[in-house]
């Protein structure tokens, strides 16, 4: 009887586009109203084929219709697309992507002359990605070809999506960056696994801006450039439980580029871990730049091999440092609950601009060099601070 019923239900499936699921549940969800399988959009999951247009099919009949919808990428299955753009708003209270198999970028010969992100998903409200599948960039393919030398695409930029949830998802060698969050406001990442080989060029596993009420938790970036960067515009934002490097660490910055006026505020950065990663937490700013990075916590975070544990730069990219350059206004920072090694000697540097960075704290830290031979050291350069308990010792002046 239950075998009956089973081939059922999978033969409906091939008939029709949609299945409504009120009562089985055979590995989707089964509150899910009505469900858009690719295959049946005549996708072909083979590797080779551009299956863009029939992804967007899928898309366009889940978007524009009521209800809770759901779009799934089945398991076994690769599928190769360019340029796909998932675009809203949607008539559909709520959209759930199920990526349980692959998606695949064209190799860098078989992009074509637009060098868009491989999937942009802009103006959705309420859209759940998960299922365990896997993205993946190709992006060697670029980096052996130019390096840094020529723009590079995103893998997945999400625009103006508010009440985001994207998780347990493989994501791997993006040719530029990973994931970008653009103009979003309430979105959360979490169970993700993001990584690129170590010296692949500018392969951010996050790139935020202009966003707010961003979370990432449990999840490990191993990448070529910033873990998690956190540019202009962006506020609230919490990183939980991840696992950095290799990678630059997590970044806020940089700001300032162009004497540009930006602003980033409200992050919060907890129970991570570094793991020979060029930085750990830093904030990096442009001299000339106005505006301000202000209520900002690093606490309890592990380092091992990092060359610098913690770091505030406002001479970013100046190889001539001008002390006197105006800069944005850094304030109410606080590193906290630090241990481990620094691959570098100078594990704690705090490099600012003459106007300063005020109340920055420092507490709670121990962090020795890598190497037992050599004692790790701390600067700092007009930065006003107080101090607790911290190995090595910042020679800062309280203000």
């Amino acid at each position: 009887m239950q075998d009956g019923v089973i081939a059922c239900i999978l033969i409906l499936s091939f008939v029709s586009p949609c299945l409504c699921l009120k009562k089985w549940n055979f590995g989707l969800e089964a509150n899910e109203s009505t469900y858009h399988n690719v295959i049946n959009y005549e996708a072909k999951g083979d590797a080779k084929s551009d299956n863009s247009q029939e992804l967007l099919s899928a898309w366009k009949k889940a978007c524009g219709a009521q209800g809770k919808q759901s779009v799934v990428i089945p398991k076994e299955k690769v599928f190769m697309v360019k340029n796909l753009q998932l675009n809203g708003p949607c008539k559909a209270s709520s959209i759930h992507i199920q990526l349980l198999g692959k998606i695949v970028a064209p190799s860098m010969e078989q992009w074509g002359s637009h060098k868009n992100d491989l999937i942009t998903i802009s103006n959705v409200k309420s859209l759940t990605i998960d299922g365990g599948g896997h993205i993946e960039g190709k992006g060697k393919t670029w980096w052996d070809k130019c390096g840094r030398k020529c723009p590079r695409p995103r893998l997945v930029q999400f625009h103006a999506c508010n009440d985001l949830s994207v998780s347990s998802l493989h994501i791997s060698n993006s040719p530029g960056a990973h994931i970008s969050i653009n103009s979003c406001e309430n979105a959360k990442f979490f169970k993700m696994n993001i990584i690129a080989p170590a010296n692949s060029p500018n392969t951010d596993a996050y790139d935020i801006s202009t966003s707010k009420h961003i979370t990432f938790e449990d999840s490990t970036l191993a990448v070529g450039d910033d873990c998690i960067a956190i540019n202009t515009g962006s506020s609230f934002i919490y990183a939980n439980r991840i696992k950095c490097g290799p990678g630059h660490g997590i970044s806020i910055g940089s700001l300032g580029k162009n004497n540009a006026h930006e602003t980033v505020e409200e992050v919060h950065v907890k129970d991570c871990t570094f793991t020979g990663t060029t930085n750990g937490a830093r904030i990096k700013t442009w001299e000339g730049g106005s505006g301000y990075v202000r209520k900002v916590s690093f606490e309890n975070i592990k380092v091992k091999d990092t060359r610098n544990p913690i770091i505030i730069n406002q001479h970013y990219g100046s190889k001539s440092p001008n002390n006197g350059a105006k800069s944005l206004q850094i304030s109410d920072v606080t590193f906290k609950g630090f241990e481990g090694s620094s691959a570098d000697e100078n594990a704690i540097s705090l490099t600012c601009s003459s106007n300063g960075c005020s109340n920055i704290k420092l507490d709670q830290i121990n962090i020795v060099s890598s190497n037992s031979q050599r004692k790790a050291h701390a600067s700092c350069i007009n930065a006003h601070a107080t101090v607790g308990k911290v190995i090595p010792n910042v020679p800062c002046k309280s203000k």
